[in-house]
């Protein structure tokens, strides 16, 4: 079986990290590609992928560079008890990066095994979340999880989609926002993203930014501008 290869430039628009920053790893020796093209362009195969996730995985946690290379270049250094690590506190915090969590166990679990396709997709949400929210504002978030309990925190994850659905089925109706049905769903969504964002404004624009500019993930959670007119028109007219 042919192995799939990346060209740097699409490498980093699949994952979200820079050229300019897998020039560097390439530089320092952090991450160098196995293979090159005959007209020597990098070409990034299944290892190095892997290899790039686990140093987005290890910066994350707050590990320098040189520290990043000192665990992934010894051998016995147990690389799964780490990213466990990082699982834990991953699962402390909000519905939103729940989905990350899931991710990052279903890979630890089976490191191996895991396709190009899915280690990619975990760089992407890993790095996603850094371009919308301050660190500032993920710390707030890690403490208002704390404040919620991961029993809450699941059951917001678990009812998301079927009031999203419920929204999207008056909305195809073509039931007015004034409807009191309507009004019950906006104030519940309401609810919910007071929930996610504790009432901060900053936070909430930054969820604003974040579905605004991740459109891909937004139409993963069946979402897209009608709905959010929709609810906020019936928000507007309560």
């Amino acid at each position: 079986m042919t192995e799939d290869l990346f060209k740097i430039g699409d490498l980093a628009a699949r994952t979200g990290v820079s050229v300019r920053t897998l020039h560097h790893y390439d530089k320092i020796r952090l991450l160098s590609p196995a293979h090159r093209s005959q007209s020597g362009h990098r070409l990034y195969g299944r290892h190095d992928v892997l290899r790039l996730q686990q140093i987005v995985l290890l910066k994350q946690i707050g590990l320098s560079l040189d520290e990043v290379r000192e665990i992934l270049d010894r051998p016995q250094t147990n690389v799964r008890r780490v990213i466990g690590s990082h699982i834990a506190r991953l699962k402390e915090q909000i519905a939103r990066q729940q989905d990350l969590c899931r991710r990052l166990e279903a890979i630890a679990a089976r490191p191996e095994s895991a396709s190009v396709e899915e280690i990619i997709k975990s760089i992407e949400v890993m790095t996603m979340f850094e371009k919308y929210y301050t660190k500032e504002q993920l710390e707030q978030l890690k403490k208002r999880a704390e404040e919620l309990g991961e029993d809450r925190i699941r059951a917001a994850e678990a009812e998301w989609p079927k009031l999203i659905a419920e929204v999207r089925t008056e909305l195809q109706r073509g039931t007015d926002p004034k409807d009191p049905r309507v009004q019950a769903l906006a104030k519940r969504w309401n609810e919910l993203v007071l929930g996610f964002t504790g009432g901060d404004p900053g936070i909430t624009q930054s969820l604003k930014n974040f579905y605004k500019g991740e459109p891909q993930y937004a139409a993963q959670q069946n979402l897209d501008g009608q709905v959010f007119d929709y609810v906020r028109k019936a928000l507007s007219d309560k």
